[in-house]
């Protein structure tokens, strides 16, 4: 069964743009490194919640747009070698790829596929 890395991260509004061009550019060097599929979606209706919500969790500011994303991977072990492989390309170093949001606010995660209709 496949495997999915989940993401959200809030991005300047005004960044849109350039955050398309930054995400195009790591979806092709996860495609390479063994990833599926690279899914990035700009927020369009996402509320402010009362005790929880994806612009509290990543404490997103009126300037900011939640960006939910995600990879998905044959299986566990090939997005373990392929994330070591990425995060070590330098296509996405910073001086190449510059990181167009606050990384420190970024909500990331791992998850095995259960139900895939």
């Amino acid at each position: 069964m496949t495997y999915v890395n989940g993401f959200v991260v809030p991005v300047p509004t005004a960044n849109r743009e350039v955050y398309r061009q930054f995400a195009e550019r790591a979806a092709a060097v996860f495609k390479e490194h063994g990833a599926l599929k690279v899914v990035e979606c700009w927020g369009d209706e996402v509320p402010e919640g009362k005790v929880t919500s994806f612009p509290m969790a990543i404490k997103r500011k009126d300037d900011e747009t939640v960006v939910f994303s995600w990879v998905v991977w044959p299986s566990h072990q090939s997005r373990d070698e392929g994330m070591k492989a990425v995060m070590t390309d330098p296509r996405l170093q910073p001086d190449k790829n510059p990181i167009p949001f606050d990384g420190q606010r970024l909500i990331y995660g791992g998850f095995e596929v259960i139900v895939d209709a």
